[in-house]
């Protein structure tokens, strides 16, 4: 049976890499991360951003829990994790309890991550110089020229991506896979804003 886009709840989860420590200085006034990249500095940090890059070394959350759902969280957080970004690792989940579908893993230093919504009838496709490598925890997908690492964790994700191997339009992908409408679109969203499904027409390996 045709699922509805009412049968599941994509969640947005935010954490920071396995490498990252978060040091707190006893004068309140700054928050020093460090990871593989170096030191980074967080000056002035108010109390929803030290709480919520607590959390976030702990492990994925929900960035207005993080927060205690703080009223000016995207005026506040938002443009700290954006300077942070190649610390970050973005999970996208669903309301099942099952585990997550995939996670947005930095490998640079410059490794800036946007969520946009993409045109349903432009077709998207994997990028052709691609790397899969079965791992543990899911499948890794790497491209020579994108600073992130994706994970599958879970079979839905891999139908996404296995239908991204020619192009296609999100909406004849949402039409034709027998997942939920919002997994199917967030899957897509997630691997483009990772550099893993450009439009057909930008990839500059179309020619090759």
């Amino acid at each position: 049976m045709r699922h509805t886009p009412a049968d599941v709840l994509t969640v947005h989860l935010w954490s920071l890499s396995d490498d990252v420590t978060v040091e707190h200085d006893e004068g309140q006034d700054q928050m020093v991360l460090k990871s593989r990249w170096g030191m980074d500095r967080v000056e002035r940090p108010g109390p929803e951003v030290r709480e919520a890059l607590r959390r976030m070394e702990l492990g994925p959350v929900v960035l207005a829990n993080a927060a205690d759902r703080h009223p000016d969280l995207n005026a506040v957080l938002l443009p700290v994790l954006s300077k942070l970004s190649h610390l970050v690792v973005r999970t996208l989940g669903v309301d099942d309890l099952r585990g997550p579908l995939l996670s947005v893993f930095p490998v640079a230093q410059d490794a800036p991550f946007t969520l946009v919504w993409l045109p349903g009838q432009r077709a998207v496709r994997l990028p052709r110089r691609m790397v899969l490598t079965v791992l543990d925890s899911g499948v890794s997908l790497e491209a020579a020229d994108s600073p992130h690492r994706v994970v599958l964790h879970r079979p839905e994700a891999a139908l996404v991506v296995a239908m991204l191997a020619w192009p296609v339009t999100p909406d004849k992908a949402k039409a034709s896979l027998p997942l939920p409408l919002q997994m199917t679109e967030g899957i897509i969203r997630y691997l483009a804003a990772a550099g893993m499904a450009p439009p057909v027409d930008d990839d500059p390996h179309d020619d090759a």
